[in-house]
């Protein structure tokens, strides 16, 4: 299954709030963003910044207050097959295998069993978990449960894929091992990835650009490109010097919070 022939996100004026008058809250003001094909992006900032949201409101599942938002060319006006899910909950079907989980998607899309099995075996494959195609998810571990939602949502076909801090619940040792597995998957299926969260290091670890983001409401800060090569060394020198700029990116944010 392919993705789709453009999968460029485009956002202009995007602004978000929520409840009426008094109560009204403002989460995300005035977005202007594009992400490209095939680009992996990661969103950053203080806690309440509105990152989730605005992952959201690409995903469809809530509109914008203002602004337009375009996927491949075209109105996002609610959740679509050209856009999966990745979120921190490991959100699999209990009493589906890993294999029936991955398969779940091109099922209800009507694909042949064949086909399915093709599709699964080879997302299986690509994550590392071929060897757990019949377990079911209880026999599984957290990193593995993430990397079988990772595969599922691979396997529906997006063209873009939207990752909600989906290594936040694992410890140090299996995030840095499931980054490993993105970087790796990317470099393979150069899907375009939107991807929050609030690791510095493993946003310049992943992304091809972090899009660092202000206390709220949540605007565009600063966008700092990354310029690391592919398997990069998370102790190299150039590497410490992203992560220090973001660093103090990101703090003056936090500080805004506190003040």
């Amino acid at each position: 299954m392919s993705a789709a022939s453009s999968s460029r996100i485009e956002m202009q004026g995007v602004s978000k709030s929520f409840g009426a008058g008094p109560n009204r809250a403002i989460a995300l003001a005035e977005v202007d963003l594009d992400i490209e094909d095939a680009e992996l992006v990661c969103l950053l900032g203080p806690s309440g910044c509105g990152k989730s949201t605005l992952l959201n409101i690409i995903a469809g599942f809530v509109p914008p207050t203002t602004g337009t938002i375009l996927v491949g060319g075209r109105a996002v006006n609610g959740p679509g097959a050209d856009r999966g899910v990745v979120f921190q909950e490991y959100v699999l079907f209990p009493w589906l295998t890993v294999a029936g989980n991955v398969e779940f998607g091109p099922a209800l899309k009507g694909v042949e069993a064949a086909e399915r099995r093709r599709i699964a075996a080879r997302y299986l494959d690509l994550v590392g978990l071929t060897a757990h195609a019949e377990k079911y998810p209880g026999q599984l571990s957290g990193g593995m449960k993430q990397r079988v939602a990772i595969a599922r949502a691979l396997a529906n076909g997006p063209a873009i894929i939207l990752m909600d801090e989906p290594f936040g619940a694992l410890d140090a040792q299996n995030r840095e091992v499931l980054q490993d597995e993105l970087a790796r998957i990317q470099r393979t299926e150069k899907r375009t990835i939107v991807f929050v969260t609030h690791s510095i290091r493993e946003a310049v670890y992943l992304a091809d650009r972090v899009v660092v983001m202000t206390s709220a409401p949540g605007r565009i800060k600063e966008i700092v490109p990354i310029g690391l090569s592919a398997g990069r060394d998370r102790f190299s020198q150039k590497f410490t010097q992203y992560e220090a700029e973001i660093s103090r990116l990101v703090k003056a944010e936090v500080a805004k919070v506190h003040e």
